[in-house]
């Protein structure tokens, strides 16, 4: 099979490789798409591969079709469709066992430390990864899956509630799905901002409002866009001191700012953002990455029962795909800046 493989910093390959045989509690899922996360690019290009494994086949935003299982696997999975769970937890440390498998002390993942979906063909260890998918699901929705549940988790760990007025820092993919994230939990008013035109235009094409943080009267375009009040949630999501002292200036009074933005370098705020944290006892949340686990609930299945539903939509943020062949090529040019993307990703339907 052919697959996108890291043999190093800054050497990025499609290669040919033999087709991995499923053992145990195994299966093999014939990829249909994998997404193109934003973490993928500085993986690629500055940091390399979270444990130094090289060669190494990228990509965790995915989903296909079981194709074979291994001997202790339950063989009338084959043929079935749907979305992966990348994470592969140790199952041993507290954060485990109390099914927080996002917070494991040792865990293995999928696309960052073992072999992922930018592949024809990929073997994950049980069906327990598996999150299964009614046909109307499109092979690009199983791979908005998972930033689709990451925007989910921001949305409950804002403490958000019905009613409640939400403003958002970044237009892309997770923000727009955030804002979509607002609206089918009831939100009165749903605000994004971001600095990219390009973005803010094809975020208003999709209905969103969306303003930018450079216009000079931008607080009072905030204002004005939730009748002249503060937001009870604030999401910042670019990682930004900027954005995030402008997130504490729009929140209200005991209001919460969600911080899901991974920080650019050392992050600093104002004096006067820092000082509006105890005058308006402000709830600063973090947030990392989803809850997979039926306690309180599933957000990746929910997402996926979301989707199917048509209360979520995904498929039209996906703006760039390529295939296997091409696919170094494209995530080149999202890393130059010849391209401006919402969501791309490798796709082989």
């Amino acid at each position: 099979m052919k697959a996108a493989r890291m043999h190093g910093i800054k050497d990025f390959r499609i290669d040919d490789v033999e087709i991995p045989t499923p053992k145990g509690k195994e299966i093999l899922i014939k990829v249909e798409a994998c997404g193109i996360c934003g973490s993928d690019l500085p993986r690629i290009y500055e940091l390399g591969t979270s444990k130094h494994r090289y060669p190494l086949i990228l990509g965790h935003e995915f989903g296909g079709k079981i194709v074979a299982v291994g001997e202790e696997a339950d063989k009338n999975l084959i043929g079935q469709r749907g979305a992966i769970f990348p994470c592969i937890p140790c199952m041993k440390c507290e954060s485990c066992q109390t099914g927080n498998y996002a917070m494991c002390l040792d865990y293995d993942y999928l696309g960052s430390r073992s072999d992922g979906g930018f592949a024809e063909y990929c073997l994950v260890p049980s069906d327990w990864h598996f999150i299964p998918a009614k046909d109307s699901v499109s092979g690009q929705a199983l791979a908005m899956i998972e930033p689709c549940t990451v925007a989910q988790h921001a949305l409950r760990k804002s403490h958000f509630r019905a009613g409640y007025s939400c403003l958002i820092f970044g237009a892309g993919p997770i923000g727009i799905m955030a804002a979509r994230w607002a609206e089918i939990f009831g939100s009165s008013k749903v605000v994004l901002v971001d600095i990219n035109e390009e973005k803010i235009s094809f975020a208003k094409e999709r209905g969103v409002v969306c303003l930018n943080a450079m216009d000079v009267d931008f607080q009072q375009k905030l204002l004005e866009a939730n009748n002249n009040k503060k937001y009870d949630v604030v999401i910042e999501g670019t990682g930004t001191g900027v954005a995030l002292s402008q997130s504490i200036e729009a929140v209200r009074t005991f209001g919460t700012v969600l911080m899901m933005g991974n920080p650019h370098k050392d992050t600093t705020i104002k004096l006067a953002s820092h000082s509006n944290i105890l005058r308006k006892e402000i709830t600063l949340q973090g947030m990392w990455n989803s809850h997979y686990h039926d306690s309180p609930i599933n957000e990746w299945h929910y997402s996926m029962q979301a989707i199917a539903e048509g209360k979520m939509i995904v498929d039209d943020l996906v703006t760039h795909k390529a295939e296997l062949e091409n696919l170094d090529e494209l995530i080149d040019d999202i890393y130059t800046g010849k391209l401006t993307i919402c969501k791309a990703m490798f796709s082989q339907v």
